[in-house]
């Protein structure tokens, strides 16, 4: 996909992933194969595939909903990140080099929806006023039958 692989936070988000599947789970014992390894990878993969997700959306408060969801995805893999260094199974330097992968991402992800916000990209795409007015009333009926 061109229009998805030219956004730099996404390219910086697949940097990570490929990071962390190189430095770090090489480095976890067999016993964390099922547990940690496999929360590092979903968290991984997960800031990413977000990024595409929301990408796709065409519609300015979509895509930023799954920047969230990728920013929230980045924050638990940070965790997980602390987690491997306390147990150290990664070297100092090794995880001084996750570390600014991840404020590098964090940094582009609030850059990028910080720029939707702005630009409101896709606010006249067919359909786009009908799905937050449906949001709306739904959360009003919603109230109502409390």
């Amino acid at each position: 996909m061109e229009g998805l692989n030219r956004l730099q936070v996404y390219q910086k988000a697949q940097e990570l992933v490929k990071l962390v599947y190189k430095i770090v789970l090489p480095g976890l014992p067999i016993e964390e194969k099922y547990n940690l390894s496999s929360q590092i990878r979903r968290a991984a993969v997960s800031v990413p595939a977000n990024i595409a997700e929301g990408f796709g959306r065409y519609y300015y408060q979509e895509t930023i909903r799954f920047c969230y969801l990728a920013r929230g995805s980045l924050m638990e893999l940070s965790s997980h990140i602390e987690v491997v260094s306390d147990q150290s199974y990664i070297s100092y330097q090794n995880k001084t080099q996750i570390d600014k992968s991840l404020e590098d991402v964090l940094r582009l992800i609030h850059g990028y929806i910080k720029y939707l916000k702005k630009t409101k990209q896709g606010m006249n795409e067919p359909g786009a006023n009908a799905i937050s007015e449906l949001q709306q009333e739904y959360l009003s009926n919603d109230l109502e039958n409390l």
